[in-house]
């Protein structure tokens, strides 16, 4: 057993300024993390009560998984707390993004962070654990654990309905431009309420583009 006081940081503490951005665009570093993955490609429905969509059945496989890694880890004096879902976006060959593509061919990876303390042995056991309870599904076949730097990035909160964040996203690849960086890689989003529950115009989203 990993002692607790020889456990990975805080992940809350440490990600909180991360996920709270203002709303003018600012410059941020983000370290390396471990996440749960899944790939995709497809627009999502955002007016579906029940995951009907391949992007919102593959944010529903997240968490099943999480919260089996959070109570084996709680067993292990390991306190790893649960992060909001993430996905980045992408529609070229090259990983880049362009909001005038089609939502249909935009390709899609589900996300969620997880603490150092996630082995590969404790990511396959919880997977087991889930399929033996629920059943099979291609999510979880698809589903992976994988360590990723995202770097230097510029992000933004963006308040109100996920359609309409065009003019979000527009703010911050023009402050992009403006501090001279380049983007570079997916369009990121960071979904910090619940589009069932939430009142759509009280509804944040971090935006977040890697720049170089």
């Amino acid at each position: 057993m990993k002692p607790a006081d020889s456990a990975a940081p805080d992940l809350k503490k440490v990600f909180t300024p991360l996920f709270n951005p203002p709303r003018q665009p600012v410059l941020v570093d983000i370290p390396e993390l471990g996440y749960l993955m899944i790939d995709g490609k497809g627009a999502p429905d955002e007016g579906a009560e029940y995951p009907t969509t391949d992007f919102q059945q593959a944010f529903a496989a997240l968490f099943p998984v999480v919260y089996t890694i959070k109570f084996r880890l709680k067993r292990d004096g390991l306190v790893m707390p649960v992060l909001p879902l993430e996905a980045l976006w992408f529609t070229g060959s090259d990983g880049g993004f362009d909001m005038n593509v089609p939502q249909d061919q935009w390709g899609w990876r589900a996300m969620l962070a997880v603490s150092d303390d996630v082995t590969p042995e404790i990511f396959a056991d919880a997977v087991a654990e889930v399929r033996t309870k629920k059943g099979n599904s291609s999510q979880l076949e698809r589903l992976r654990l994988e360590h990723w730097r995202e770097g230097r990035c510029a992000q933004v909160m963006h308040v109100g309905p996920y359609s309409a964040e065009r003019p979000t996203i527009e703010g911050l690849h023009a402050f992009i431009g403006a501090q001279g960086l380049k983007q570079r890689g997916a369009h990121h989003e960071i979904y910090l309420g619940d589009p069932r529950r939430a009142n759509p115009a009280k509804l944040k989203t971090v935006l977040r583009q890697p720049v170089e």
